[in-house]
């Protein structure tokens, strides 16, 4: 590739003229290591609900775009996120989400530290020199607490200020939808064999709902269907119609997030998507599902039936998201128009990755 070609494809590109992201982006081996250091660690990630974490020591494990991390609330009732990896010969800390631990403990070596994420013991140190366990602290990052969602960044310095990541959604959720008034019911993940980038092109339109979701498509009002695009997300949003059995009656609402989170907003349902890159051409994506505090049967009824639900959508994008990523890698694809009525979501989305790889001066980096 030549600068021409890549300052070319990352300039910006009017909506009405706009084609897609080059295949390159989603398929060179070497955008993982550029894209965790550019956007994952420069941005706030979704890692856990209030519900998780309501006391000392109950915590939440993730992956943050290739960073073990855990999140945990201390002693002092307050949340923190710190590197899921020992100081001393990088163990985990913990495996899984757990309740009411007394301590971090790595399950290495058994070094262990307090709740606000400082070291306490060190098993057999004694002949150490000049080593004082109060000296040896867990790297944090930076965390914020909105609507009951527990955001996180690496690099706080570059990421989006937090009230113009969120700006207006509080005002458009409006008093009947408080988030953090849900509970959490259960976690569903899906391994993709496709770019994270892919996923997210995928969400951010309901031009494919017609040809690929015809139970979603029901649910729809396609020709009512609005997308929206903010600095740092987008909303679609449509009138949705189900039976009482399932959603009922409302708006749908779906949010993205910069980089890689999802809101799914449904008359009493809250799912949450997080897309983990694991890859050039893997990511996971976690869905956590949370509900009204309702345990009648009825509304265990429909906890289910919104599950399988979401099951059957989600395989029919995993689908064609692997099939996409199998074109881009395939050399035969060249960057199509997008579609300005439809598409106008994937175009702010590609249009920050463009400023993204722009700004850091990739295009002249490709050329050398």
């Amino acid at each position: 590739m030549n600068r021409s070609d890549a300052a070319h494809d990352l300039a910006p590109q009017p909506l009405d003229r706009a084609r897609a992201l080059h295949a390159r982006y989603y398929a060179d081996p070497a955008m993982v290591a550029v894209d965790r250091q550019l956007i994952f660690d420069r941005g706030w990630q979704l890692l856990a609900h209030v519900c998780q974490l309501q006391n000392a020591g109950d915590h939440v494990v993730s992956d943050f775009a290739g960073l073990p991390v855990i999140t945990v609330r201390g002693a002092d009732g307050q949340i923190r996120v710190f590197h899921n990896v020992c100081r001393h010969r990088a163990g985990p800390l913990a495996q899984c989400d757990g309740l009411a631990a007394k301590s971090l403990r790595c399950r290495y070596h058994g070094w262990t530290y307090t709740l606000e994420g400082t070291l306490r013991s060190a098993p057999e140190m004694g002949t150490a020199t000049e080593f004082d366990v109060g000296d040896i602290k867990l790297p944090q990052l930076a965390v914020r607490v909105w609507q009951g969602l527990v955001f996180a960044a690496v690099d706080e310095a570059h990421a989006p200020a937090f009230d113009a990541f969120v700006k207006d959604i509080d005002a458009r959720l409006g008093p009947d939808r408080h988030l953090e008034r849900y509970g959490h019911h259960r976690r569903v993940g899906y391994d993709v064999g496709c770019n994270w980038k892919i996923y997210v092109d995928n969400y951010l339109e309901g031009y494919h709902v017609p040809h690929v979701h015809p139970g979603l498509n029901k649910l729809l009002d396609y020709r009512n269907y609005v997308t929206e695009t903010h600095d740092w997300y987008s909303l679609q949003w449509s009138p949705l119609e189900s039976s009482d059995d399932l959603y009922g009656s409302g708006d749908a609402l779906y949010y993205w997030m910069w980089p890689n989170t999802m809101l799914n907003i449904v008359p009493g349902r809250m799912q949450t998507n997080r897309i983990i890159p694991k890859g050039v051409d893997k990511c996971r994506v976690e869905f956590d599902f949370y509900y009204a505090m309702d345990e009648s049967e009825e509304a265990s009824a429909r906890r289910l039936a919104d599950v399988r639900f979401s099951d059957e959508v989600q395989f029919e994008d995993l689908t064609i998201c692997e099939d996409v990523q199998r074109g881009l890698a395939s050399g035969s694809y060249e960057p199509g128009r997008l579609n300005p009525l439809r598409e106008n979501a994937v175009h702010h989305f590609h249009e920050l990755l463009r400023s993204t790889y722009r700004n850091a001066g990739l295009a002249e980096a490709a050329s050398r």
